[in-house]
């Protein structure tokens, strides 16, 4: 079977969220089932674009509205991900450096798509599915069945993947002239709630659509951002799929970011060992359990909530705990979390931006993960840490829920909770303060989470068997 998988995002090319992670693995191990499985994204004029060899594959170009765009195929030459790796360029549009926050957006990504399709149609076989992930290739499926141009294509079986249906991809009508010569009939394909919607789209036109865990598809039901009634409508084609992690990549026996790797075998003293090397580095104290924040500073992940709740809980716990932090996102929420460091030297340290390397060190180095997340449709940053013998400290949503079960629980693990509100996030602070004074039983966690599956071999044969049906 033949599958392209069209994304904004692709891990190590490009990447500012668990799409990338997800794009970046799936098709490795879909290769690894004996299938085929493509990747197309934008040539973002990213640090993997100058260090790799490509090849031109195919030139073409097309009319978007009063705009005539010539767009380039490159495929990277050496299959280096373990999956053939096909980058767009359009001049002026894809040939940034940074992948999403231009105002022009959204010319940019209907762009990518069109060229996307128009590339397809020009090949002299069809494949067999078209994987399309979130909002930014979520009209390549209209495109694809009502374009004049590109109906040839509409036998093709075409699947939406929705890692956060949060960001929909909203467009007024006036930019419906950007998408080639279409069956205006079918405007209603297009349409949600007086606007294009180019997720509802995918939605509606998608043989097949899935969320990355189950929790997540049950919650759309209810709290999808306006699209609630067309999650219940399409029920029947709707399926939650679990996400994975790359194993080859996240495993503390070889990775090699890491100041100590370590095993199942010797864990206790090389995850001292980086933890050490972490608090050193910012000035922690490393006989104190550590809980580490990764991730995006913005509301959905309740990135605002932790300067109240860092401060409350070295206030109120005495200093028992050291924290750190690594993200970016909402300035506000940055500021905030820059200057509480003023105020707690010795007790946290605030790290922001994107370091993929410190990411490593800190799943490793640390004792527990804090995920207080409004919205986590799938979360792999639990599934690292799990990885890593880092206890998670989550709250029960999205895939959360479907990953980790309280330690209090039989065969529990984690620390949950239900609320995200600074007191029950700081009430399961300090139980994970109460568990890390319990050696005996920290070490059996610590070995039992290691132990977890959590890579990426049964969820893409769940892939293929949606693709088979």
């Amino acid at each position: 079977m033949e599958i392209i998988h069209v994304s904004a995002e692709c891990y190590p090319v490009a990447k500012a969220g668990g799409l990338g992670d997800v794009v970046g693995a799936l098709p490795k191990y879909q290769n690894k089932l004996g299938h085929i499985a493509k990747v197309v994204m934008p040539m973002y004029r990213t640090k993997f674009l100058y260090e790799h060899s490509f090849d031109v594959v195919h030139k073409g170009a097309f009319g978007m509205a009063n705009y005539w765009f010539e767009y380039t195929v490159i495929k990277e030459a050496n299959n280096i991900l373990g999956f053939d790796l096909y980058l767009i360029d359009i001049n002026n549009l894809l040939d940034r450096e940074k992948v999403y926050g231009y105002d022009d957006d959204v010319e940019r990504f209907v762009a990518f798509q069109i060229a996307v399709v128009d590339w397809i149609s020009k090949w002299h076989h069809h494949p067999d599915i078209v994987h399309v992930h979130d909002h930014q290739a979520a009209l390549v499926p209209f495109m694809m069945q009502n374009c004049f141009a590109y109906r040839h294509l509409s036998s093709i079986k075409t699947i939406l993947t929705i890692h956060n249906a949060q960001y929909q991809g909203w467009m007024d009508w006036g930019k419906s002239q950007y998408i080639p010569d279409w069956d205006k009939y079918k405007w209603g394909l297009l349409e949600w709630d007086h606007t294009i919607n180019a997720l509802a789209c995918g939605i509606k036109c998608a043989a097949k659509v899935n969320t990355v865990s189950h929790g997540y598809l049950e919650e759309l039901r209810y709290n999808a951002n306006g699209l609630e009634s067309l999650f219940e409508y399409e029920r029947g084609k709707c399926f939650g799929i679990l996400n994975g992690i790359d194993t080859d990549v996240w495993n503390p026996e070889t990775d090699h970011y890491l100041e100590a790797k370590y095993g199942l075998d010797n864990f206790k003293e090389q995850k001292q060992a980086n933890k050490k090397e972490l608090c050193v580095r910012f000035n922690l104290d490393e006989t104190k359990p550590l809980i580490i924040f990764i991730g995006r500073l913005v509301g959905e992940k309740a990135a605002d909530l932790l300067p109240q709740v860092i401060g409350d809980s070295i206030y109120y716990m005495e200093g028992k705990m050291n924290f750190l932090v690594l993200g970016s996102g909402e300035k506000y929420i940055e500021d905030q979390l820059s200057h509480l460091h003023n105020h707690l030297f010795g007790y946290y340290n605030p790290q922001i931006g994107y370091n993929e390397q410190l990411s490593h060190r800190m799943y490793a180095g640390a004792d527990f993960l804090l995920m207080p997340s409004r919205v986590e449709p799938c979360g792999l940053n639990q599934m690292y840490s799990l990885r890593y013998g880092t206890i998670p400290i989550v709250r029960r949503t999205g895939g959360l829920q479907d990953t980790v079960k309280d330690f209090g629980e039989e065969g529990g693990f984690g620390i949950c909770f239900n609320v995200d509100s600074v007191g029950d996030i700081c009430n399961a602070i300090h139980r994970s303060v109460e568990l890390y004074a319990e050696h005996k039983k920290m070490h059996h966690i610590i070995k039992q989470i290691m132990q977890i599956d959590h890579s990426w071999e049964k969820s893409a044969e769940i892939y293929i068997n949606l693709y088979n049906s």
